[in-house]
């Protein structure tokens, strides 16, 4: 069943009165009243309960706006959002003009890519389509955003989709650097195409379809020389060139304590910042990324890490690597001859079995704690553990090799939990530093948890509308709901960023 009705300013302010405890800000010029955190849908599916669990949670304790798009998790995290929706709409615990959805548009990937290459096939290309990278194209011509916004409206089953964003339009930029262009020449081509989408969207809000639309964009903090930059003021000219009654009302970026760039570059007309130029035209800010900062091409996760039970040090690391290593020389030279296995097999098994090997020398060089998690889940591990379930499946082993597997999977699992003592340690040591330099740099930012201090460093500052959180467990929602029960004076806070900046750079 289709869910009817959309956001309004009376459904928005009733909400925000059933919990007093919470503070809730206007959404740009538009009236409705929304959350100043939002719940992001950017890693949620439609068949993990604890993602149900949580948003339920939030949409239940006073979080009013989700934020998601046709291509997070494939079209499923569109499908996840508006099957909770309508539970909690059917039951009676949620109106529909109470909550605000935002979608987005731009991204082929999984689906839609599949879906460009059939009408390629058939002659019927999509207009306009940038071929980024192997099974990633962008576009936004008119004919792709009207088959994405029906798509997207049926998946979250809604009527009317409160607002639709361009998803990261500047993929077209960085196309256009690649191929050579003048900045001038891409330029002119990319807001051109940015105002063919912005009058097809202009028609979409008259069909009803949307209430309104803007663009989520990663280079609106950029300075305004750079060749991908995206320029908030010549965005607003565009609209208000088609219309004075203009329907773009918000943008999109990210921003946290390392990203300051919204709050500190003078990138717009007056030597004004995005978030002083958006606070005058009184469009919509949401915040994306507010927990994952990005610095010289490494991740930082802005979240209290904990020490380690048992901290590693750098001796220990290397007497584990150098251990498996020795086993993998031994594997090598007196098990590995003798198997009844063919030479493919056994070129496999050198290869995946050389945990230490791929260490050695490098194991102290993979950047951040976070880092470090990822390679470790979605490389090391599997391939390691593929490989020992390759060589237990053999037939006729000599006799030795269960008993060096044995003492190879010791080893592995105690390095492995070694390194990961090593970059927490370091982790942790580096969270408390960037909550202090933040409690130092405003004391209004000072609290509980550095997730915390994230967050309330954006909402209190002026221009900010809601920070997109990715609230995945309900004890996530429950952490930045306890944070928002706490008011914070709403301020420029300019100063306080360039602080946070200057200590990033030194």
């Amino acid at each position: 069943m289709v869910i009817s009705g959309k956001a309004t300013e009376t459904g928005t302010q009733q909400y925000a009165e059933r919990f007093d405890t919470l503070t809730y800000v206007p959404f740009g010029v538009i009236g409705w009243q929304v959350s100043q955190a939002g719940f992001g849908g950017y890693r949620v599916d439609k068949d993990n309960g604890y993602h149900e669990q949580a948003l339920r949670f939030a949409l239940q304790k006073g979080i009013n706006l989700i934020d998601t798009s046709s291509n997070y998790t494939d079209g499923n995290s569109e499908r996840f959002i508006g099957r909770v929706l309508a539970e909690l709409l059917d039951s009676g615990e949620l109106k529909r003009d109470e909550v605000v959805v935002v979608s987005k548009a731009g991204y082929l990937q999984g689906f839609n890519y599949a879906l460009a290459e059939q009408r390629k096939r058939e002659g019927r290309p999509f207009p306009n389509l940038i071929k980024y990278a192997e099974g990633l194209d962008h576009c936004i011509h008119p004919e792709f955003l009207a088959d994405q916004l029906t798509r997207s409206l049926e998946r979250l089953n809604l009527d009317t989709l409160d607002v639709y964003l361009l998803h990261n339009p500047e993929y077209y930029l960085m196309w256009a650097k690649h191929a050579h262009l003048t900045r001038e020449q891409a330029h002119e081509e990319y807001y051109r195409r940015i105002q063919q989408a912005f009058l097809h969207l202009e028609k979409e809000v008259q069909n009803g379809r949307i209430q309104c639309y803007g663009v989520s964009s990663n280079t609106f903090p950029e300075p305004k020389g750079h060749y991908t930059f995206t320029s908030l003021a010549r965005l607003w000219q565009i609209a208000s060139e088609i219309s004075p009654q203009h329907h773009f009302r918000i943008i999109q970026a990210p921003m946290n304590l390392f990203e300051t760039g919204l709050a500190t570059e003078a990138n717009q007309p007056g030597h004004q910042t995005v978030l002083q130029f958006a606070h005058q035209q009184q469009l919509a800010v949401l915040i994306n990324r507010p927990l994952n900062a990005f610095h010289h091409d490494a991740l930082t996760r802005l979240a209290h890490v904990p020490m380690p039970d048992f901290p590693a040090p750098p001796e220990e690391v290397s007497t584990g690597v150098d251990t498996l290593r020795q086993l993998e020389q031994q594997f090598q030279q007196q098990l590995l001859p003798d198997m009844a296995a063919d030479d493919n097999t056994k070129s496999y098994l050198r290869d995946h079995l050389a945990l230490g090997l791929m260490l050695d020398g490098r194991w102290a060089g993979f950047g951040t704690y976070q880092n470090w998690l990822d390679l470790r889940a979605q490389f090391l591990l599997p391939r390691t553990q593929t490989a020992v379930e390759t060589l237990l499946n053999l037939e006729n082993l000599p006799a030795d090799t269960l008993g060096w597997l044995e003492e190879y999977v010791d080893m592995a699992n105690n390095t492995f939990a070694a390194i990961t003592a090593y970059y927490q340690e370091q982790a942790a040591r580096r969270a408390e530093r960037i909550q202090q330099t933040a409690e130092s740099a405003d004391p209004n930012w000072a609290t509980r948890t550095l997730s915390q201090t994230a967050v309330r460093a954006l909402r209190s500052t002026t221009g900010v509308t809601s920070v997109l959180v990715g609230m995945r467990r309900q004890d996530y929602v429950q952490e930045v709901l306890a944070d928002l029960q706490t008011p914070i004076p709403i301020a420029e806070r300019r100063e306080s960023w360039h602080q946070m900046q200057q200590w990033r750079d030194a």
